[in-house]
């Protein structure tokens, strides 16, 4: 008798297993002491790239709205969730230190979500341009507020200098509990592009007039999807201040913006796969390339060219990697002389229906 696909339940609990076995992974080369710590700054390096390139693909490639001003919500969670840090340590305040740092990482995250609204709400009247060189200007706006505040330089707080770095953040973020914060979020970003809301989205980027015919309330859902994609980004920026230990304003400056954009491109707008390959390719290729220091950033360069060319829409293009649907290609192959019809329904006949 021949075997049925996998069903729904049985999808997700190969998605769950596939993440543990990495995880498991992770783990064994870490505790084996297979990898150094250079090696293990460069994985940290990726999570907190993925996390920026996938939550910034939701409004590109998702959304089909281009904003170059992400690096100012990462800076606004960086600096909240440092100063709340130094916060909490000179209240006297007692607490684990993976609990402070996932505390002071989800407000930073609140807070940038916060910003992300105040600013949509206007910037996303306009379009293409337009609402890239108003998301441009609220990345310097942020870069020069941070410059100027005494709280955030030197110490923080009480003791801050103006125009300088913010030094003395404790360094709490640890490999382990950041994989499973960038788990969690490629896991809600996929879900939320595959939700309702997320149909809704995609409708208002192939046309926008036709999706507010619908009934879509557009300004709605422009604003959902900017505060998310800033939420996120803040959350990147506290792993990002914690792990570091120092923040400058400059890591709000627009140059650092674009090369998020450019790998939400290179691995495909609209593609998660796509943005945690290129997000995890383009930050390792530097380190690569780092023997050739005279000549890496051209390398590099010539790379993103040649994608350019000869691949426009990206690597993966809209496509999406799914370990149920590998895992049912090869061991249930469709076309098998002499095999019945399967009339067991798949988990992707199921979610088809739902649809």
């Amino acid at each position: 008798m021949k075997k049925s696909m996998l069903s729904i339940k049985q999808s997700y609990i190969v998605c769950v297993i596939g993440i543990v076995v990495l995880f498991g992974i992770l783990m064994g080369v870490c505790e084996t002491g297979m990898v150094s710590l250079y090696v293990k700054g460069i994985i940290m390096t990726c999570c907190i790239a993925v996390i920026m390139t996938t939550s910034l693909n939701l409004t590109i490639g998702v959304l089909g709205q281009l904003t170059l001003g992400c690096c100012g919500f990462e800076a606004i969670g960086a600096y909240s969730a440092a100063l709340l840090s130094k916060l909490l340590i000179a209240n006297g305040v007692v607490m684990n230190d993976t609990l402070r740092f996932l505390l002071v990482t989800v407000a930073g995250g609140l807070v940038a979500c916060v910003f992300g609204v105040l600013i949509g709400i206007p910037a996303l009247r306009l379009h293409g341009d337009y609402l890239a060189i108003i998301t441009l200007g609220f990345g310097e706006i942020i870069r020069v507020v941070i410059q100027n505040l005494k709280i955030a330089g030197g110490e923080g707080l009480d003791k801050g200098q103006q125009g300088q770095a913010l030094i003395g953040i404790d360094r709490l973020a640890n490999l382990y509990v950041v994989f499973w914060i960038t788990v969690i979020t490629v896991v809600l970003l996929f879900m939320f592009a595959r939700s309702r809301y997320g149909r809704a989205v995609k409708a208002i980027r192939d046309d926008e007039i036709a999706a507010g015919a619908s009934g879509i309330n557009i300004t709605y859902m422009k604003v959902l999807v900017f505060a998310i994609s800033a939420f996120f980004a803040g959350i990147a920026g506290g792993i990002f201040a914690q792990y570091i230990g120092a923040l400058t304003p400059s890591m709000a400056g627009w140059l650092q913006s674009i090369n998020y954009v450019i790998m939400v491109v290179f691995g495909g707008m609209g593609s998660l796969t796509g943005s945690i390959v290129s997000a995890v390719g383009l930050t390792i290729l530097p380190e690569l390339l780092r023997a050739f220091s005279d000549y890496r950033m051209l390398v590099y360069s010539v790379v993103l060219v040649l994608i350019m060319i000869f691949r426009p829409q990206g690597i993966f293009g809209n496509w999406e990697f799914s370990l149920p649907k590998a895992i049912n290609r090869i061991f249930y192959p469709k076309g098998k002389k002499g095999a019945k019809a399967d009339t067991t329904e798949t988990a992707e006949a199921k979610e088809a229906k739902h649809e």
